[in-house]
């Protein structure tokens, strides 16, 4: 799947999350390097900030390490120190990443924002889980 598709598929998830900005990494195992494969709707600077992210760091790195979704109700006023400075310059509120995998394997991650505050639910987090369950032979 080329960036393209995957752009595609990022709109058509905001769409449905009513949510404006959308990322899909790619872990780099030997690294332990998060890569942007895609991304809708960050402007240019925090793409140069979230193109290649440890793991461990920032929302989508503590997604890899803990190999579970990690959700903020609102980045702007976080404090659990997840997020890092570059995010808050987003301008999200309600952040969700999910990991992607392949054979039980974490292989990269799928990241949606909103400005607005939210608390995303279980059954969002499952709806994207499915969506990057859909992707994941992809990547």
């Amino acid at each position: 799947m080329n960036t393209t598709d995957l752009e595609k598929i990022l709109r058509d998830t905001l769409a449905k999350f009513n949510s404006e900005t959308g990322t899909i990494h790619k872990l780099h195992e030997p690294t332990q390097l998060l890569r942007l494969v895609a991304q809708v709707g960050l402007p240019p600077q925090i793409q140069n900030v979230v193109a290649i992210i440890p793991v461990g760091k920032g929302i989508a790195g503590e997604c890899v390490q803990k190999n579970q979704p990690v959700t903020i109700c609102n980045l702007q006023t976080d404090a659990s120190g997840v997020a890092k400075p570059g995010a808050k310059q987003t301008g999200v509120g309600g952040a969700l990443c999910v990991p992607i995998k392949r054979d039980g394997k974490t292989i990269g991650t799928f990241g949606i924002g909103t400005q607005r505050e939210h608390e995303y639910s279980a059954a969002e987090i499952n709806s994207l889980q499915e969506i990057t369950d859909q992707i994941a032979d992809s990547i």
